[in-house]
């Protein structure tokens, strides 16, 4: 069973092994395959018609599955590497460690955006964009441009302190559950995951958005916090429970894997811990 780790924590040799494991899989051809997956659903999730992904109930056990086959592949590749995740209340400046060239390279240049540091960049050639909202070739960023700054510490307790998983009509407009405040498309309360989709920018900014591997470790954290919510709320449940039109109840499978369901995702202990 793997441990996945805050990325600040990572050693130099964590770091790279990661790296490689990511690269791998982009020479294999299967890195691309998980952003046309995540391309696919963003556009046909809407909050009007049959969702799985994004605004929906299932946003957080599709995301769990999603990272699970992600790092089962790395792990094909090297059985050493566990997902890290980002913990952007703290590490939340441009500065931060995540954006070094030893691990996820820095910002984009003026103008295009091209990403031109670290494994990633484009002028490497091991990161041709294949899938992607544009005809740019390279990654792109522009961080801290969309939004002014990263969710804070206390912006994410108030939405962990939200008793209750979700409510109808399940979509971006269900104000008063922990879902949708998490998601971000809630505007009672702190923007959280949508927010720093947009403050990293660039790929990011699409459906593409796997394009960009801090994807992987955003999406980890956002992982790791439906956890901590579980930790905090033991008595809640996973909501809808009974068969709802548009969304995925409980015991019902979700797509594109439909040989799992939100009921078999609850326990991310079965699959990987948190250090």
């Amino acid at each position: 069973m793997g441990v996945r780790k805050n990325q600040a924590t990572l050693t130099a040799a964590e770091k790279n092994s990661f790296v490689q494991a990511v690269l791998q899989l982009k020479k294999q051809g299967t890195y691309d395959g998980f952003v046309a997956t995540h391309n696919t659903f963003i556009m046909n999730d809407r909050d009007t018609s049959p969702r799985a992904g994004h605004r929906a109930p299932s946003f957080l056990p599709w995301h769990r599955q999603f990272l699970l086959e992600f790092e089962r592949a790395l792990q094909k590749v090297d059985a050493s590497v566990s997902l890290p995740y980002w913990d952007w209340t703290a590490d939340n400046s441009t500065s931060a460690s995540l954006w070094a060239d030893d691990f996820l390279g820095g910002d984009g240049q003026p103008g295009d955006g091209q990403v031109t540091t670290g494994p990633f960049a484009g002028s490497t050639g091991n990161w041709p964009i294949r899938e992607g909202a544009s005809d740019a070739p390279f990654l792109t960023r522009s961080l801290g441009t969309g939004v002014g700054a990263l969710p804070t510490r206390t912006d994410l307790d108030a939405v962990l302190a939200i008793g209750v998983y979700d409510v109808a009509p399940w979509n971006s407009t269900s104000g008063d559950g922990f879902r949708n405040g998490l998601e971000g498309w809630a505007r009672t309360g702190p923007e959280l995951h949508n927010r720093v989709h947009v403050w990293i920018g660039g790929a990011m900014g699409t459906g593409y958005s796997p394009n960009d591997p801090v994807f992987w470790l955003h999406h980890c954290f956002i992982d790791r916090l439906w956890a901590d919510w579980q930790s905090l709320h033991p008595a809640a449940s996973y909501l809808p429970t009974s068969a709802t039109t548009d969304v995925v109840s409980l015991n019902q499978p979700i797509r594109p894997w439909n040989t799992v369901t939100p009921a078999d995702l609850l326990d991310h202990t079965r699959f990987y811990t948190y250090a």
